[in-house]
C-alpha cells in the first residue's frame, strides 16, 4: 500500500481539512509564479512608461502588490529583472514565430530563415515601446543567456532555437555568433523604420534587410 503525504490546510470554512501534500506544493509553485510574472509585468509598464533609470525597485514591488523581499527572492537586482524580462519578451515573441511556421518545414533553410524573422518583424512593429526598450538594453550577455545557454529562458525556447538550427542542411561557424549578428542587423537596421518610418517604411526596408540576411548567412557557412 503507497502511503500519500498529507498535510492539514485551514480552507476558511469549517474544521482544518487533510489534503495531499502534492496538491499544497502544486499551489505554491503556482504562487510563486504568479508573483514573479507580477513583477514582470510591472517592470515592464514601468520601465517603458517611466524609463529603465527612473524605476526603482520600490516602485516595482509597489505597483506589482508584493513585499520587497519578494522581489529578492526572484531577482538579484533591477538589472538581473530587466535582463530576464528580456529574455520573457523575446522568447514569447520566437516562441510565436516558430509556431507559425510549423507546416512550412519543407522550404530551403534561408527561406525558413527570412520568414521567422518576417514575422518577428510584424509582431514588433505592433508593439513600438516594446522595441525601443528592447533596442536599448539588449546585450551580447542578455542575448547569451536567453538563447544561447537558456539560463533566462524556458527550456521550450532553448528546444526550439536547437530543433530551427537542426534543419540547416549546411554547417555554420559560430552559429550562436551566427544568430547574434543577425539580431544586431535586423534591431539596428529596424529600430527607425518601425519607430519613425525612417528612412523608409519598415516593408519598404524589408526587401534590404532579407538580402543582407542571406548574405550573412552564406558568408557564415563552414567549409
Amino acid at each position: 500500500m503507497i502511503m500519500i503525504p498529507m498535510k492539514e490546510v485551514d480552507t476558511g470554512e469549517g474544521p482544518r481539512r487533510r489534503i495531499p501534500m502534492e496538491k499544497t506544493v502544486g499551489k505554491a509553485e503556482l504562487n510563486k509564479q504568479k508573483k514573479k510574472t507580477s513583477l514582470l509585468d510591472s517592470a515592464y509598464s514601468l520601465f517603458t512608461m517611466k524609463g529603465f533609470n527612473d524605476t526603482s525597485v520600490s516602485d516595482i514591488v509597489r505597483q506589482a502588490g508584493v513585499a520587497k523581499g519578494t522581489f529578492y527572492l526572484y531577482f538579484n537586482d533591477k538589472f538581473d529583472l530587466r535582463n530576464k524580462l528580456i529574455a520573457s519578451q523575446g522568447a514569447r515573441i520566437f516562441l510565436a514565430a516558430i509556431e507559425d511556421l510549423s507546416g512550412k518545414e519543407d522550404m530551403p533553410f534561408e527561406d525558413q530563415v527570412i520568414f521567422l524573422v518576417d514575422t518577428i518583424l510584424d509582431r514588433l512593429a505592433a508593439e513600438p515601446m516594446l522595441v525601443s526598450f528592447m533596442s536599448k538594453h539588449l546585450s551580447w550577455g542578455v542575448f547569451r543567456n536567453s538563447l544561447i545557454d537558456g539560463s533566462s529562458s524556458p527550456d521550450s525556447v532553448r528546444e526550439a532555437y536547437k530543433g530551427f538550427m537542426s534543419r540547416s542542411p549546411v554547417q555554420y561557424r559560430h552559429p550562436d555568433i551566427l544568430l547574434y549578428m543577425i539580431i544586431e542587423f535586423i534591431s539596428g537596421a529596424s529600430y527607425n523604420a518601425i519607430l519613425y518610418d525612417q528612412p523608409c517604411s519598415l516593408t519598404e526596408l524589408k526587401p534590404h534587410l532579407y538580402d543582407g540576411i542571406r548574405a550573412i548567412l552564406r558568408s557564415a557557412e563552414a567549409e
